[in-house]
């Protein structure tokens, strides 16, 4: 492995790109993982090392959703035991395959989680109406997406915030900007999760992982910030943007 300053050069502006993208609308992984593939770390330092600077990142951005009260705890706290459940299983999961199989399994699921995100419309707009909703099924319905998204975010991640979105629109009727901040603080937390077991695996790059992490910071303050004044609609042309070309390099590093 050999990473030139040239491919710093590359890296760390588009994970500056992933943490803007990411606070405002999730996916921020679809940009950050293909860009540590793309200057050439094995498959497991590149989710490792991901992990890292998209924790240190995701911190910023819950901090800044959690001073504007965009957070809904009664969902949060359920999803965020659930996703430190499943992240751990998932990145468990991810350090059993060999780098070959886990190169061949992201090919297959960047392009399939940016469809979901290209698909997908969790912009409708909705009034709160978790008060609604019995506590119970509200407790069962978010541990149960923070279980199920945290083990897909432990084992591959990009997407996981948008994913997060829409189902809290859809099955727990939390407006746009409710959903993203309780999916911010679930994403942190599933991160967490498999951080540590990357961290126990032997597999973070800290060299590279942390100042990219910077990066990561100054994107997700600033796209918070954006996302709680006016949304995120010209966010998802960009990021499919981006991903297009990092994808079209990993096709090729494969053939």
């Amino acid at each position: 492995m050999d990473i030139t300053f040239q491919d710093l050069i590359i890296l760390y502006p588009l994970i500056f790109l992933a943490g803007f993208v990411d606070s405002i609308a999730g996916g921020g992984g679809l940009i950050s993982l293909p860009a540590y593939l793309f200057v050439g770390l094995p498959s497991h330092n590149a989710l490792a090392t991901n992990k890292l600077s998209s924790t240190i990142g995701t911190i910023f951005s819950t901090l800044r959703y959690a001073k504007g009260r965009a957070i809904v705890y009664l969902i949060a706290v359920p999803s965020v035991v659930g996703s430190l459940i499943g992240s751990h299983i998932g990145a468990r999961l991810a350090l059993v395959l060999s780098d070959n199989i886990l190169k061949l399994v992201l090919a297959f699921l960047i392009p399939l989680a940016a469809l979901i995100v290209l698909l997908a419309n969790p912009r409708k707009e909705r009034t709160l109406e978790v008060e609604n909703i019995s506590k119970t099924r509200a407790v069962v319905v978010s541990g149960l997406i923070g279980l199920t998204i945290g083990t897909y975010d432990g084992f591959f991640g990009p997407g996981t915030g948008t994913f997060l979105i829409i189902l809290y629109v859809s099955f727990l009727s939390l407006d746009h900007v409710s959903a993203s901040g309780t999916a911010k603080i679930v994403n942190l937390a599933s991160n967490i999760g498999a951080l540590l077991t990357f961290i126990a695996g032997g597999k973070v790059l800290y060299s590279i992982g942390l100042p990219a992490a910077v990066f990561g910071i100054a994107g997700n303050w600033l796209g918070s910030g954006l996302a709680l004044k006016k949304g995120a609609k010209i966010i998802k042309p960009v990021m499919l943007g981006v991903l297009a070309i990092l994808f079209a390099k990993i096709l090729m590093d494969l053939i």
